[in-house]
C-alpha cells in the first residue's frame, strides 16, 4: 500500500507506507521488538489492516490517543491506567494492558496491584470483548496538532493515516532527510527539495540536482571548455576537446620519425615545415634503422640453423628417456604385483601362526593334565608309605592291599615315564612345526660360530644340520648340513656347505628323483650385501637325490663352499653369528608338493600330530 503526490513536473509520486512516518505522539515514534509481532488481532476480529504504520499499537502501557468521550473506567489499565492495548484479564476479574501484564509477571512477587491477590500465568486469558470494544471508542486523529480535525474509531486509524493530508511522512525520493505533512509533499518536490530531478543545460540529461553542478565540471560532453594550449579556439564542447588536440596549431608534438631517432619536438603548426626540410634525414635514419633489422635477421637466422641441428640429437634423447621410462613403468607394475602378493603370503602365515598358537595352547593344557597326574601320583606314594608304616602290625589282608597298590603304583610309574617320553617328542615336534618354512627357502642362522667352530677343530661336533624345511606343505623334507671347519678337500681351509633330502611323510605322493635346482648361499650382513653362492641341479643318478629309504640321505654340495680366510675378513660374521640360506625352485618357482592343488591346511596337519597322541593309549589313571 502506497501514498501519492506529485513531483515538481506534475508527476505523481507513490509514497510507500515504509517511509510513511509516526505521529508527534512518542508511542508511535518506537517500533516494537522483533519477539512481538506489530498487531496480532485483525481489525473486525481484532487485527490491524496489513498497511498499518509502524508505531499504531504502543510498545508500554495503553493508548494515548485523544478520545472524543473520555473512557469508561473498565477500559482503564489496572497499572498504567491508560486504555487498554491488547487487554488480559486475570482470574479475580481485573483486566491490564499486556505490556503491563508482562512486567508484573516477571516480579519475584506475583500479585495483582488491585487486590493484592496472587497472580498464575495459565490463568490469565486475552479479554476479546474488551478488544473489540475499545476499538469502536471514537477519537481524533493523531495528526490533530497539525490541523486535522477528522474523528474515527480508534480501529479505524491506521485507514486513516494512509490517506491523511496532515500526516507527516518523509521525503519520497528517499535521500532527502526532511519531513513533511503530506499534503506539502508537492511543493517540496517542486521547490524545497535538494535531491529533486533536475535537466542539464547543455546535454539535457535529467539527474538529481545536488549532482548537476559536478555533472557540468567534469563529464558534461556538451559543456564548453577552453583549449589548454590557448589556442585561437576560445570555446568547444568537452566531447570535441580530443579531436581538437590533433589539430591544434600550438600543441605540443613530437615527429613521427622519433622512433628512427629524430628528436624534434615543438608546435603543430611547425612540424610540416620540419617535415619538408628534414625529408633526407628521415630516410638516412629508415636507411640506418632498416640496415640494423637486417643484421637482426641475419643472426636469428644462424642461431636458428644452430637450433636445427640440435633437433635431431634432442629428439633421440626423447626417445631413450621414454623408453626408460616406459621400463620404469613396466618395472613399477612387476613391483606393485611382487608386493600385492607378497601381503598376501603375510597375511596366510600370520593366520598359520595363530593357529599354531592356539594348538599349541590345547597341548600346554596336556602338560597341566600330566602334572595333575604326577601329584596324584605323589599323592599314593605318600598313602602307600603311610599304609606300610601300619601294615607290618596289620592283617594279612592289609599285606595284600598294599601289594595291590604297589602293583598299582608302578603301573602308574610306567605309564607317566612313557607319557612324558611321548610328550617331550611332541614339544619337539611343535617346535620344529613352528621354524619350519614351507615356500623351498631356509634361513638359518647359527650363533657362537667362534665356540662351535672351535669344536668343529677339536673334533667334537664335526658338522652342524639345520632345522627342516619343506617345498611345500605336502612337499620335500629337506635341510642343510654345514663343517665349519670343512670337510674332505675343504677341511681346514675352507666351510663346507651341503644339502640333505630328508625321509618325509608324503615321500610315497611325489616324484622321483628330487630334481629341483638347489642355490646355497652365505648371506652378507654388511651395506653392500655381497652374497657368496652357488647353485647346482641334482644329478638323476646319485643316491642322494633318490627316495630316503633311511632317517636322510647322503649330503651332496661344495666342500670348498667359502675359504676360511674369506669368512673371518669380511662382514660375513656378526655379533658372531652367520647367515646361511637354500633356495630350491622349479621353473623359476619356488617348488610345492606333489598335490599343490589339494586344499590342506597347517591346522589339519596339527590335528593329525594331536590324533596320533590321543591315539597312543593315554588315559588318566584316576
Amino acid at each position: 500500500m502506497s501514498v501519492g503526490g506529485r513531483s515538481a513536473d506534475g508527476r505523481e509520486v507513490q509514497i510507500p507506507l515504509q517511509q510513511v512516518a509516526p505521529s508527534l505522539t512518542t508511542p508511535l515514534s518506537v517500533v516494537p521488538p522483533p519477539h512481538r509481532p506489530a498487531n496480532p488481532w485483525p481489525p473486525g476480529d481484532p487485527t490491524p489492516s496489513p498497511g498499518v504504520p509502524a508505531g499504531f499499537l504502543p510498545v508500554l502501557g495503553g493508548f494515548r490517543d485523544h478520545f472524543v468521550d473520555p473512557p469508561e473506567s473498565k477500559y482503564c489499565c489496572e497499572a498504567c491506567r491508560l486504555v487498554l492495548c491488547q487487554p488480559r484479564q486475570t482470574e479475580c476479574g481485573h483486566r491490564f494492558c499486556q505490556s503491563c501484564i508482562n512486567e508484573i509477571l516477571s516480579r519475584p512477587s506475583v500479585v495483582c496491584p488491585a487486590d493484592m491477590e496472587p497472580l498464575f500465568k495459565d490463568k490469565i486469558f486475552k479479554d476479546v470483548c474488551c478488544h473489540r470494544e475499545i476499538m469502536a471508542l471514537k477519537v481524533y486523529c493523531r495528526s490533530e496538532a497539525n490541523g486535522c480535525q477528522e474523528t474515527m474509531s480508534l480501529q479505524q486509524i491506521p485507514e486513516h493515516l494512509n490517506v491523511c493530508a496532515f500526516y507527516e511522512v518523509p521525503c519520497p525520493l528517499g535521500k532527502c532527510k526532511e519531513r513533511m505533512m503530506r499534503k506539502d509533499i508537492p511543493d517540496h518536490l517542486s521547490w524545497k527539495c535538494k535531491h529533486r530531478e533536475s535537466s542539464c543545460d547543455f546535454c539535457k540529461t535529467k539527474m538529481p540536482l545536488t549532482e548537476l553542478q559536478k555533472h557540468k565540471e567534469t563529464v558534461c560532453p556538451a559543456f564548453p571548455v577552453s583549449c589548454p594550449n590557448l589556442c585561437s579556439f576560445s570555446s568547444l564542447p568537452r566531447s570535441e576537446l580530443s579531436n581538437h588536440q590533433h589539430d591544434c596549431p600550438k600543441a605540443q608534438v613530437c615527429c613521427q620519425f622519433h622512433r628512427y631517432g629524430c628528436t624534434f619536438k615543438g608546435l603543430n603548426q611547425d612540424l610540416r615545415t620540419h617535415e619538408s626540410t628534414s625529408a633526407a634525414e628521415h630516410l638516412r635514419m629508415m636507411a640506418n634503422r632498416n640496415s640494423s633489422l637486417e643484421n637482426k635477421v641475419e643472426d636469428l637466422k644462424g642461431e636458428l640453423l644452430e637450433r636445427y641441428k640440435v633437433l635431431p640429437a634432442l629428439s633421440s634423447r626423447l626417445s631413450d628417456l621414454e623408453k626408460q621410462n616406459d621400463e620404469l613403468r613396466e618395472k613399477n607394475r612387476q613391483m606393485e604385483q611382487k608386493l600385492a602378493t607378497m601381503q598376501k603370503v603375510m597375511s596366510s602365515h600370520s593366520e598359520k601362526l595363530l593357529e599354531t598358537e592356539l594348538e599349541l595352547r590345547s597341548l600346554r593344557g596336556l602338560r597341566d593334565d600330566v602334572e595333575t597326574l604326577r601329584g596324584t601320583l605323589d599323592a599314593v606314594r605318600t598313602r602307600l608309605t603311610a599304609l606300610e608304616g601300619g601294615g607290618r602290625s596289620g592283617t594279612g589282608a592289609t599285606t595284600h592291599t598294599l601289594a595291590s597298590l604297589e602293583t598299582q603304583l608302578n603301573r602308574h610309574d610306567d605309564m607317566l615315564s612313557v607319557h612324558e617320553i611321548r610328550l617331550a617328542d611332541m614339544d619337539l615336534r611343535f617346535q620344529v612345526l613352528e621354524t619350519a618354512s614351507y615356500n623351498g627357502t631356509l634361513i638359518w642362522k647359527i650363533r657362537d660360530y667362534q665356540r662351535r667352530k672351535q669344536e668343529a677343530v677339536a673334533a667334537k661336533t664335526l658338522s652342524l644340520y639345520s632345522q627342516p624345511f619343506y617345498t611345500g606343505y605336502f612337499g620335500y623334507r629337506m635341510c642343510a648340513r654345514v663343517y665349519l671347519n670343512g670337510d674332505g678337500m675343504g677341511k681346514g681351509t675352507h666351510l663346507s656347505l651341503f644339502f640333505v633330502v630328508m625321509r618325509g611323510e608324503y615321500d610315497a605322493l611325489l616324484p622321483w628323483p628330487f630334481k629341483q635346482k638347489v642355490t646355497l648361499m652365505l648371506m652378507d650382513q654388511g651395506p653392500t650385501r655381497k652374497h657368496l653362492g652357488d647353485a647346482f641341479k641334482p644329478d638323476p643318478n646319485s643316491s642322494s637325490f633318490r627316495r630316503p629309504v633311511a632317517e636322510m640321505n647322503i649330503a651332496s654340495g661344495c666342500p670348498l663352499f667359502v675359504s676360511q680366510s674369506v669368512l673371518e675378513t669380511g662382514s660375513y660374521i656378526r655379533d658372531d653369528t652367520i647367515f646361511i640360506k637354500s633356495n630350491h625352485k622349479v621353473n623359476g618357482v619356488c617348488g610345492g608338493g606333489a598335490h599343490e592343488g589339494t586344499t590342506f591346511t597347517f591346522r589339519e596337519r596339527l590335528q593329525q600330530l594331536v590324533d596320533t597322541f590321543s591315539n597312543s593309549g593315554f588315559e588318566r589313571a584316576f
